[in-house]
């Protein structure tokens, strides 16, 4: 596996670039050109990366010419595979997107996409859910943002004084997250005092969800008035507007 990374090195291959064209994430490659011979690839992957450096079998990477033209060639094939990969394979569309943004989305589409390759048991599947839930909740407070810098401050990814939002706000949610964990890693809290947490921890969801349901049932009375008001049975696409003024204006006169 060496030969095939002192021939990427040689071309000017970057991992970023080659990860897109074989359409995996770049912690994925790394995985692959750590491994001892190309027949361990998944085959399809293994196949791809041949077709792109024009050899039928790992043997013939000895007889690889690297000149200005073979360069270039290689150029090419990255650029149209990357084109290809980018616009078909990674189930959603990226039309009115800039580089950037369709960069960090294959990268995580494709990290999402290895991991669940490679582990298919029932706690990646539930990670997953509540990654889903926790993108859905992103607009609804800032703290989960705020926990995500944490998180890639935390791990490495991110100069721990790096404050892309509110930087008082962060400072001080870092700095609370930060002896959170130091407590949790310690085991330096009491049974009896985290219990008491978690109960008003659950009393306080049960709280947001009574309030939920209170306003799902007052906007549902509120819409059966006004539907009986107008003399509709259901809101149709024809209606919609005039029942939404009428709820409006029967909230007002409850107010």
């Amino acid at each position: 596996m060496s030969k095939i990374n002192n021939i990427l090195s040689e071309i000017g291959v970057s991992k970023v670039r080659l990860a897109k064209y074989l359409g995996v994430s770049r912690q994925m490659l790394y995985n692959y050109l750590a491994l001892d011979k190309l027949e361990d690839w998944p085959s399809e992957k293994a196949t791809r990366l041949m077709q792109l450096l024009e050899i039928k079998k790992e043997a013939d990477l000895d007889n690889i010419e690297i000149d200005g033209e073979y360069i270039i060639k290689i150029d090419t094939k990255l650029n149209e595979g990357v084109k290809v990969a980018l616009s078909g394979s990674n189930l959603i569309d990226l039309k009115g997107f800039n580089r950037k943004e369709v960069e960090i989305l294959t990268d995580i589409i494709s990290l999402l996409k290895d991991r669940l390759h490679d582990d298919h048991t029932k706690d990646t599947y539930n990670t997953y859910v509540y990654l889903y839930h926790y993108l859905q909740s992103m607009g609804n407070s800032k703290e989960l943002k705020y926990l995500l810098c944490f998180v890639s401050k935390l791990m490495g990814f991110t100069d721990p004084m790096e404050f892309l939002f509110n930087q008082d706000q962060q400072f001080n949610f870092e700095s609370i997250i930060f002896s959170a964990f130091a407590l949790y890693n310690n085991g330096g809290a009491a049974k009896s005092k985290i219990a008491e947490t978690h109960r008003r921890f659950v009393q306080e969801i049960e709280r947001k969800h009574e309030e939920k349901l209170s306003r799902t049932e007052e906007l549902n009375t509120v819409t059966a008035q006004a539907l009986k008001e107008l003399g509709f049975t259901g809101i149709t696409d024809e209606n919609a507007k005039e029942v939404l003024e009428k709820i409006a204006e029967i909230q007002t006169r409850a107010a």
